[in-house]
């Protein structure tokens, strides 16, 4: 693996050597490392792009690692990885994107991810997203993830692009069935004239169902986000959504709520604030030594953990 490579997988899954447990990594169109294990089965497709991921019932304790990386400039992909996850299952499941571009051409990475949650499961799934390079060539990454839960299942994700990708569509669809969870914190940093739209979408289909969806954005520079958030609660069931952004320089970000409920016992909460840095955070770190920018970046480092 090219040094490069390395970089990039560090970046997005912190992985300084292959991992333990099943993996697959997927290296400029190829997967380039690939181990199973008893309980977890990495499967390629044979009618399109992408791999099954297979987790037997009742595996417990385990991961699974699936990021990708690009470092050829003008390489354009659409990759369908579907996770099917038995009952009493409790895995963590790593993914993640990195580009680096230092061609003229424009590289991008389309990932559909989907989920399918047996009963009394529970997930937790990384995905980080990041761009970096210094040609003329743009990042472009569209991530799209797809879930259902089962009956007494839970998934929590961490979603975050952590800067460099030049234009984004993040699309997180997901219905979740009776007394399941589904909680996610997504985090978007950009600058220079990039460009960020996020849809969120849950139905809460089943008594007992709850979703927390929490949104975190900092636009800088020129850049532009968009994110959207919506909610069905179609059953007796809890959904909070929370959207938290700070801007900076001439930065622009809109954040929409959309709540509906049609069921008498849905509880419905929306949350949402946009505004710049607060001068005392930033006069109080430089009073310990710090300089603006170096203030500013801590206070953003800690906003989006």
């Amino acid at each position: 693996m090219e040094q490069i490579d390395k970089e990039l997988l560090k970046q997005v899954a912190e992985l300084d050597s292959l991992p333990v447990g099943a993996y697959n990594i997927r290296t400029n169109g190829e997967s380039s490392a690939r181990n199973t294990t008893a309980d977890i089965d990495i499967v390629s497709k044979t009618d399109k792009s992408g791999i099954d991921i297979i987790i037997k019932p009742g595996t417990k304790n385990q991961s699974v690692h699936i990021p990708v990386i690009i470092s050829k400039s003008g390489l354009k992909e659409l990759v369908y990885n579907d996770f099917f996850i038995g009952e009493d299952c409790d895995v963590t499941i790593v993914a993640g994107c990195g580009i680096s571009n230092c061609g003229g051409e424009d590289s991008a990475h389309d990932g559909i991810h989907s989920f399918f949650v047996g009963k009394n499961s529970k997930v937790k799934y990384i995905e980080k997203h990041y761009g970096e390079g210094t040609g003329r060539g743009k990042r472009f990454m569209n991530p799209t993830t797809v879930i259902e839960l089962g009956e007494g299942a839970s998934m929590e994700l961490e979603t975050a692009q952590i800067g460099g990708i030049d234009d984004t569509l993040r699309i997180t669809r997901a219905t979740v069935g009776k007394d399941a969870a589904l909680v996610i914190h997504d985090k978007i940093l950009t600058d220079g004239g990039q460009k960020a739209n996020a849809e969120l979408s849950v139905a809460l289909n089943g008594d007992g169902s709850s979703c927390d969806l929490i949104s975190r954005g900092v636009a800088k520079e020129n850049s532009v986000q968009n994110v959207t958030i919506k909610i069905d609660g179609n059953a007796a069931c809890h959904g909070h959504a929370e959207c938290d952004s700070i801007i900076m320089d001439h930065g622009v970000i809109s954040a929409t709520p959309m709540l509906t409920a049609s069921n008498v016992d849905a509880s419905l909460i929306h949350e949402a604030a946009i505004g710049k840095i607060a001068g005392e955070q930033l006069t109080k770190l430089m009073t310990m030594g710090l300089d603006e920018k170096e203030a500013e970046e801590l206070i953003i480092r800690g906003f989006l953990r």
